[in-house]
């Protein structure tokens, strides 16, 4: 086996493995999607097994760009970096304090705690 058959094993391997991985994740946003019912489902889960590449191209295409899901999904995660970003260093320290003033922390826990918040 010489450089050139080497690469092209490689270039075979990678474009194998490269189908899998898109198989795969047809595959799986097939049972992930919650608008489709279950004999959709079904049929798309048997078309690409039966006939992986032509299944999953035309999956692709056939598959709505944003499903309500989809917004669902991105309107939870603005939501929950809009909650995170309100929290400052500030509130978290005021809140160590109380926990150290109430007893539910030990005081080297405290200062664990603070120093972790204020690297």
């Amino acid at each position: 086996m010489n450089l050139w058959d080497f690469f092209w094993s490689m270039l075979i391997i990678f474009f194998f493995v490269m189908a899998l991985m898109i198989w795969f994740s047809c595959l799986m946003d097939t049972f992930r999607r919650e608008d489709i019912g279950g004999g959709m489902k079904a049929f798309w889960l048997i078309f690409m097994i039966v006939v992986p590449f032509l299944g999953c191209i035309i999956y692709m295409i056939a598959r709505p760009k944003v499903t309500a899901q989809d917004v669902r999904q991105l309107a939870q995660a603005e939501a929950a970096n809009a909650a995170a970003s309100q929290v400052s260093t500030a509130d978290e320290l005021a809140k160590l304090t109380q926990l150290k003033d109430s007893g539910a922390i030990t005081v080297p826990e405290y200062e664990k705690l603070k120093a972790k918040l204020l690297a």
